[in-house]
């Protein structure tokens, strides 16, 4: 664990890492960062597993602080113990490509797309559909559609996570109050409602129409790992997936109408996650933190499908493991305004 006095940054300023050597002390592979920790009192406690480089003769545990000339940091309790190499750690994606057009309801919309689900998806952890799935081809705007959450679409949802004993992520209109959000839904295998994403970053035309944006970026557990989610615009700016990417989101699922694929690509690997979409007027695809692509579905009613393995490591020859780099050297102290 580690104290810090004068901090105001916590973990941002404080890093923490492993060293590896050989045996004539000469340093071997890349450090191994510790990113996340979690609050016990006036420490936090951290922890880490990492690969030892295969000529590591010993290992030095070094912790100092940066940015910050007036604080004070220090350890305790520390323990290093060797364990057993994680296996891989797979999950089975699904992306569903579909653009209803003309069905004059939400209902009908939404029935396309479980049509699509129980015809084409035969195997799958967790199972993305695009945003706005109750308005999309119904020509209604997004008062017409809303409703509650959970609600009778999240009931609909339901059952078929429980036909495919699937996670599924979709984007519905939320009715809460006089308010009105553009919201990701995450169903669990069974049909539990999970949580929601009301979107952060809304552009003018989703304002005039009556949106109310969001203000957090909440991160879920399922049995296979932690998810995020970002809903179109969202995309256009860093923020959203950097703070996912900061909670300990591994993979991000987004609904999106039409986006920039490039930024896409910016997000996977500025934050090493996997970053699954499904669209409209953008590509139903899945990319890994490298920003490859390793599925796309181009025909309407199809599917992107790929299995990921959520342990293994992205790493560079001569920087290291950049999810662990990226999320230690991020500089929030500057201010920029």
């Amino acid at each position: 664990m580690d104290n810090q006095s004068g901090v105001e940054l916590g973990r941002k300023v404080a890093q923490k890492f492993i060293d590896w050597a050989k045996a004539d002390g000469a340093r071997t592979g890349q450090p191994d960062y510790v990113y996340t920790g979690e609050r016990s009192g006036d420490w936090t406690r951290v922890s880490l597993d990492a690969a030892a480089p295969e000529a590591a003769a010993s290992v030095k545990v070094q912790l100092y602080l940066q940015n910050a000339p007036y604080a004070t940091i220090w350890w305790d309790d520390i323990s290093l113990e060797e364990i057993a190499a994680p296996g891989a750690r797979t999950v089975r994606v699904a992306s569903i490509n579909l653009r209803p057009r003309e069905t004059h309801s939400a209902g009908q919309s939404v029935n396309e797309f479980l049509a699509v689900i129980r015809k084409s998806v035969t195997s799958a952890d967790v199972i993305l559909l695009p945003e706005g799935i109750t308005v999309v081809g119904t020509g209604k705007h997004y008062p017409d559609v809303a409703e509650s959450i959970p609600g009778p679409t999240t009931e609909r949802l339901a059952q078929v996570a429980r036909e495919k004993n699937s996670y599924i992520v979709a984007g519905i209109y939320e009715r809460d109050g006089a308010a009105i959000y553009n919201t990701a839904v995450l169903i669990d295998r069974t049909g539990r409602f999970i949580g929601k994403y009301r979107k952060v970053y809304l552009p003018r035309e989703e304002i005039e129409g009556g949106l109310t944006p969001g203000n957090d970026y909440p991160v879920f557990r399922t049995d296979f790992g932690k998810v995020g989610m970002m809903i179109c615009w969202d995309l256009q700016y860093a923020d959203p997936a950097r703070a996912l990417a900061l909670r300990g989101a591994e993979m991000i699922l987004m609904p999106i109408w039409g986006g920039n694929e490039t930024l896409a690509k910016a997000r996977a690997i500025e934050n090493q996650v996997f970053l699954v979409s499904s669209g409209y007027d953008y590509p139903t695809s899945i990319l890994d933190p490298n920003g490859e692509l390793l599925a796309i579905a181009r025909d309407q009613g199809t599917v992107a499908s790929a299995t990921i393995d959520l342990n293994r490591r992205y790493v560079d020859t001569w920087l290291g493991d950049m999810r662990q780099r990226f999320m230690k050297e991020l500089r929030l102290d500057v201010k920029m305004e």
